[in-house]
């Protein structure tokens, strides 16, 4: 059994989601929070496998949330989907760099909300290639500043980096594999590799990863 945390400010919203999960047969809610603070200490106290986040909430907000739950090292296997108004909201960006494994708009269909916490609790990221171009369109109206590969990334091969550029490209395995010549499975070793060199959660950490450091440029 999935174990869901909600943290939404509309108890209406709150109460859908809670009985989606509830009758979903595989998941179900442990708490619901209506302010960052809350989320915070119910996940503490639960330990949910996956919380759903909403971005705006009074107080601290999803955000910040996340940031302190996935700052804690205590709360390593907690994974946390937000959920925002518009796909692009100016705080998507925000909430990867936090710490969040992907992101969901209000309005998607059911069966697609319970699947994106399928896959994030099964550790994945909800970060559909398509997604991750856009997120790259915000990324070439931001300022960037000329830097070298940071020692961060002194540690990985050049076969991993070139893995890591094609990732926050917005590649996925399948097409890195074909643009490399390389296996679907030989791909998903060295994303693993990465993962685990770089100490990231999921690919959406990669993502920004490979444009803060400079690896990938916003003018490709």
């Amino acid at each position: 059994m999935i174990r869901v945390l909600i943290a939404d400010d509309q108890a209406l919203l709150r109460g859908s989601f809670r009985a989606l999960i509830d009758l979903s047969g595989d998941c179900g809610t442990v708490g619901e929070a209506g302010t960052g603070d809350e989320a915070v200490r119910l996940a503490g106290e639960q330990r949910p496998d996956v919380v759903l986040m909403d971005v705006r909430m009074p107080g601290m907000n999803g955000i910040e949330a996340t940031r302190t739950i996935c700052g804690d090292p205590e709360l390593g296997s907690v994974r946390v989907l937000m959920l925002t108004t518009f796909d692009l909201d100016e705080y998507v960006y925000g909430a990867l760099r936090a710490g969040a494994s992907g992101f969901l708009v209000k309005d998607t269909p059911p069966a697609e909300l319970l699947n994106g916490i399928r896959v994030v609790a099964g550790g994945e990221a909800l970060l559909s290639p398509s997604v991750t171009r856009r997120l790259i369109s915000e990324f070439a109206r931001r300022p960037q500043p000329e830097r070298p590969i940071p020692r961060r990334l002194e540690g990985i091969t050049e076969r991993e980096r070139e893995v890591l550029m094609l990732v926050g490209r917005g590649l996925s395995n399948t097409e890195i594999a074909a643009h490399l010549g390389l296996s679907l499975a030989t791909v998903k070793t060295h994303v693993g590799r990465v993962l685990a060199k770089l100490e990231v959660r999921d690919r959406a950490q990669l993502v920004i990863v490979a444009y803060e450091t400079g690896l990938v440029s916003v003018g490709i």
